[in-house]
């Protein structure tokens, strides 16, 4: 029982069928039985680690869309209605099981008020959204230091791989993306620990409310393609299991899909421009703090400016306004604590000519027949 544990897990439902990010469409229903318990009934497509003890679920109850919190174990013993139909057979991630469940008019406690289901868990969201920043960074730093320990050993044409020139480059640029990534990660992990009791310092909370979809778009879509240029540095070593990177590999691209992917959280950022006008004043103030030190990052800046006169008709470059936000956020975070090289590296290749660097996709400019090409990719 769960009174007798040390300490409890806790996993979480949204997702159905018929609506992964759109939660709203959810279909899970809570009955009242009484004035402390609701009785929910659906199936959740994705329910993240089924083996907890509890669950965070959202369930449509006579006011709307309701957060509940779901024991698997009842207070006299005996199971929840909790049922797991599935596990899914995942890319990576594998030993962080996810399931498909159904839930038969099992027992569950509303958190927060009835009919703000979503409001309640975007706590929860936020300090997931920060987990997967900070789980890419970590993916990035791993693959780095195996790539530059396996170069720093290995010869091959008469010299170690990483006095190589073209080699030193590409390890380079894979230490300067881990490194971007990491104090990115540790600045909203400040903001967030500043803002914990709900309350906190008004910069540090609307820093926080910007700052964590941009990284979670940005960091987390960038790492992938990384961890496979830091893979290519062991040459077929980094393919084969035994070297650690295909494991590293599989891993890097779930923290894009979770918790929204990268297109729900470009569009986030431009929803929170939109509908709350301190956020853009606390990106401000961030870069803004080294305003004068390099001139890449000051032209980078007045150029997100130009795209931000229009936000609300720029749902279709969201994904370049986020990146464009997320470098200039990291390239002013290396200036004040990087060394001078650090910070001249990000900004020489990632705002010097393109304030969105390479490496994502869904940056096409406007003016692009984007229908017409999707629709020539279109089988059939």
């Amino acid at each position: 029982a769960p009174h007798r544990k040390a300490g409890l897990l806790a996993g979480m439902g949204m997702t159905e069928k018929q609506g992964g990010s759109d939660v709203r469409a959810n279909l899970t229903r809570a009955e009242p039985d009484d004035a402390d318990t609701h009785r929910l009934t659906g199936h959740k497509w994705f329910c993240s680690a089924p083996m907890s003890d509890a669950f965070l679920v959202l369930a449509q109850a006579a006011a709307g869309l309701t957060c509940f919190l779901l024991p698997r174990v009842l207070p006299d013993g005996s199971r929840n209605a909790f049922s797991i139909v599935r596990l899914k057979d995942k890319l990576g991630n594998r030993s962080n099981a996810s399931a498909e469940i159904e839930l038969d008019a099992a027992a569950a406690h509303r958190v927060g008020a009835e009919g703000r289901g979503v409001r309640t868990i975007l706590e929860m969201v936020a300090a997931t959204r920060l987990d997967c920043v900070l789980g890419s960074a970590a993916l990035l730093r791993r693959a780095s230091a195996e790539a530059t320990w396996h170069a720093a050993h290995r010869s091959a044409f008469g010299a170690r791989l990483i006095d190589q020139p073209l080699m030193t480059n590409v390890l380079a640029d894979l230490a300067v993306e881990a490194e971007a990534a990491t104090l990115l990660g540790l600045r909203l992990a400040a903001a967030v620990d500043r803002t914990a009791d709900g309350e906190g310092d008004q910069h540090e909370r609307a820093l926080r409310r910007i700052g964590l979809p941009l990284a979670k778009f940005w960091v987390c879509k960038r790492t992938p393609a990384a961890i496979a240029e830091a893979l290519e540095c062991l040459g077929g070593n980094g393919y084969v299991e035994e070297s650690g990177l295909p494991l590293l590999f599989r891993e890097s691209p779930l923290n894009s899909v979770w918790e929204g992917s990268g297109n729900v959280n470009a569009l986030d950022v431009l929803r929170a421009l939109q509908r709350e006008p301190e956020v853009l004043d606390a990106w401000l103030t961030e870069v803004g703090a080294v305003r004068g030190a390099d001139r890449r990052l000051d032209a980078a800046i007045t150029e997100v400016l130009g795209w931000l006169a229009d936000v609300e008709s720029a749902a279709a470059q969201a994904r370049r306004v986020a990146g464009a936000m997320a470098a200039c956020l990291q390239a002013a975070l290396l200036v004040r604590h990087a060394p001078p090289e650090v910070a001249d590296a990000f900004t020489a290749s990632r705002l010097a000519s393109d304030v969105v660097p390479a490496g994502t996709m869904g940056t096409l400019p406007h003016g692009v027949d984007v229908r017409g090409l999707a629709a020539r990719a279109m089988p059939g």
